[in-house]
């Protein structure tokens, strides 16, 4: 049983439709990475019940099996950490979410109510009766002593450390032996910045405006697809591609006037005073690059960069019958933004 620690406190403290948006992709990434042929029996809110019928496993490749989820929860965070555009209390602090992972070997069966398939046993109380222990550690593994040889646990690693305690229940002591797992997320890497893609492409239209807002609420209002129809001259309407919680990589097709475009978002960085993020046409022959700048307080300043891929004849037929009308566009885009980031920098107070 994988067991998100900390989900009850990032639920009820956090904005609960990024926090619910997170905690699943959490919890597909460990079904996901199941390899050892486990099946799911239920997922409880932060907890997720994989059982397999037959004989206990070995405990190396329980090891390897442990140490592939509990490096995929923590890779995805990092990523996320670094790529997201929300700077709400849900993102910023789902970094912080550890995992423990509990390890049982008993007796069960199992139960069907319509959909629903249960598994019932004194096993299964035992397992559910381990989440809640007194270790100090967040992060570790927990086996208990049915799946160990009289020599105890080994040691797959050099850092491995395992400890020995018991749980006490209504039923008697529960014996097992746990180590804990910090060291896997010591050493995982994070991704590096994703650079603009401007190889091969020649910028061909800037613009700026000046806005009374802070950084934040623009930036919301700009990077969200949620808000693009709101604002954005001839987008109509914005569809759900892949990645809908604001960072790099999410998708989404906007409706145009005159047909449709998939675009994603390639590239970002933040600071508290500058943020710079790129839009991506699926086809790479155009790349749109934003940048916020905080001038001083409650103000902030938009650029808007409009990129082709180099070409001299398509380079000359922009300037010559489009650059104009995109100009004007943005123009009346830009005023649009005025109105919309004034509800979102209310919307944001009321929700701190």
């Amino acid at each position: 049983m994988p067991d998100i620690s900390g989900f009850t406190r990032f639920i009820n403290e956090t904005e609960l439709d990024h926090s619910r948006l997170i905690i699943q992709e959490l919890l597909e990434l460990l079904i996901n990475a199941n390899q050892i042929g486990l099946q799911v029996s239920e997922i409880e809110g932060d907890a997720i019940l994989f059982y397999k019928y037959g004989e206990a496993p070995d405990l190396s490749a329980l090891y390897q099996q442990v140490e592939v989820m509990f490096c995929a929860f923590h890779r995805h965070l990092l990523a996320y950490d670094q790529r997201k555009f929300c700077q709400c209390r849900a993102c910023t602090s789902a970094v912080n979410l550890t995992l423990k992972i509990i390890t049982h070997y008993g007796e069960f069966t199992s139960y069907q109510v319509k959909n629903f398939h249960k598994l019932i046993g004194k096993d299964i109380i035992v397992a559910h009766q381990l989440l809640k222990n007194d270790i100090e550690p967040h992060e570790y593994w927990l086996i208990t002593q049915n799946l160990l040889p009289d020599s105890g646990p080994a040691d797959f690693t050099q850092w491995m450390e395992w400890k020995r305690s018991a749980k006490r229940t209504e039923g008697g002591e529960i014996p097992f032996h746990y180590t804990p797992l910090s060291h896997l997320k010591e050493v995982l890497q994070p991704e590096p910045f994703l650079q603009p893609e401007l190889a091969g492409k020649v910028k061909m239209l800037s613009l700026a405006q000046d806005y009374d807002a802070d950084i934040l609420p623009l930036f919301h209002a700009v990077g969200d697809y949620h808000y693009r129809s709101r604002w954005q001259e001839g987008v109509k309407a914005v569809e759900e591609v892949s990645h809908f919680l604001p960072r790099v990589g999410m998708r989404c097709r906007c409706v145009l006037e005159n047909g449709q475009v998939n675009i994603y978002t390639s590239s970002y960085r933040y600071q508290p005073h500058r943020i710079e993020f790129t839009e991506t046409d699926e086809q790479g022959k155009s790349l749109t690059y934003f940048l916020l700048e905080k001038t001083e307080k409650n103000k902030t300043r938009l650029t808007v960069d409009f990129y082709r891929k180099k070409d001299l004849i398509s380079g000359l037929l922009f300037r010559w019958k489009r650059k104009k009308k995109m100009e004007e566009t943005w123009q009346k885009s830009f005023r649009n933004l005025a109105a919309l980031v004034k509800e979102i920098e209310v919307t944001l107070k009321e929700e701190s």
